[in-house]
C-alpha cells in the first residue's frame, strides 16, 4: 500500500525513485523549497516520524506563522490520504534506507517521543 499511494500522491513531486528535485537544496527565488529526495541521499532520516507525519498532513502551511524566511509548496494531504496511508507511505521510504541510516532515523523517533 504504501509503494503504491507514494507513487499515486508523492511520485511526480520527489520522484519515482524518491530522488527528488534537481538541486534540491537550493531555494527557489521566492525561498520556497524544491522538493528533497526520500532516499538515503536527502534528508528524510534526520527528522523524527512526527516530524515527517506532520510534514505530509500540513503540507507547506506548517512553515505559517513562524516568521521565518521559509516556504514550501507541498499540498496538504491530511484530508487526502489516511493515517494508515501516511504510515504506509513512511514504512515505504523507510524501507528503501540502508540499516545504519534506518537505524539513526529511529534514534530521532525514539528521542522525539520521549520529549
Amino acid at each position: 500500500m504504501g509503494e503504491a499511494t507514494y507513487a499515486d500522491n508523492c511520485a511526480s513531486c520527489h520522484g519515482v525513485d524518491l530522488e527528488g528535485e534537481a538541486q534540491w537544496k537550493i531555494q527557489n527565488e521566492d525561498d520556497s523549497f524544491r522538493s528533497p529526495p526520500h532516499s538515503a541521499d536527502g534528508h528524510t532520516w534526520h527528522h523524527a516520524d512526527s516530524i515527517l507525519i506532520e510534514s505530509i498532513k500540513e503540507g507547506g502551511a506548517r512553515f505559517e506563522g513562524l516568521n521565518i524566511a521559509v516556504s514550501s509548496n507541498m499540498p496538504a494531504f491530511a484530508a487526502t490520504l489516511t493515517d494508515e496511508e501516511i504510515t504506509a507511505v513512511l514504512n515505504y521510504i523507510k524501507s528503501t534506507w540502508p540499516d545504519d541510516i534506518r537505524a539513526l532515523q529511529w534514534q530521532q523517533t525514539m528521542q522525539d517521543s520521549s520529549q
